[in-house]
């Protein structure tokens, strides 16, 4: 589906959860449950999250990080099915290096699964390297994860 609605991005609150977690459902095999979401909003200090957002206010994607000092790393990126091949998983990224590059953060970096083309393509495209492996790091397959990062000086 391709849309030509504006698409907004904003930094994710509680009463978002019950539609961040619907995609996350959607996205993963193993997802993250509500109190996941409910404790990265309401304990974790170093935890962000931007969502995107239409015209509508349907929520149709969400990216997590951790900004700890001057380094971020990306915990999980997702958007709604039927709204993937729009660009939003790049506006998404693009946000959060944004925010980042506010807080004056150095190095960012996050996990992606080897086999995941699109999203490494993406991940290049926005300036990441390839760094190492991490064995077995996805414990739904046991597949590994290529650990990425990009630096901003």
């Amino acid at each position: 589906m391709v849309t030509n609605e504006l698409i907004t991005y904003r930094k994710m609150t509680l009463e978002d959860i019950d539609q961040v977690h619907l995609i996350e459902e959607e996205a993963f095999t193993i997802p993250w449950t509500k109190e996941a979401f409910e404790h990265e909003m309401t304990t974790n200090l170093y935890s962000y999250y931007i969502l995107a957002e239409t015209e509508a206010k349907e929520i149709i994607g969400y990216c997590g990080m951790w900004i700890v000092l001057d380094e971020c790393h990306i915990t999980n990126v997702a958007v709604a099915e039927r709204m993937r091949g729009n660009k939003i998983g790049e506006g998404l990224m693009r946000e959060a290096i944004r925010i980042v590059l506010e807080q004056k953060v150095v190095l960012m970096t996050l996990e992606v699964r080897v086999t995941n083309d699109v999203a490494k393509n993406l991940y290049h495209k926005l300036g990441f390297k390839d760094g190492g492996i991490r064995k077995n790091y996805y414990t739904d397959t046991r597949e590994d994860a290529l650990v990425m990062w990009v630096e901003f000086k």
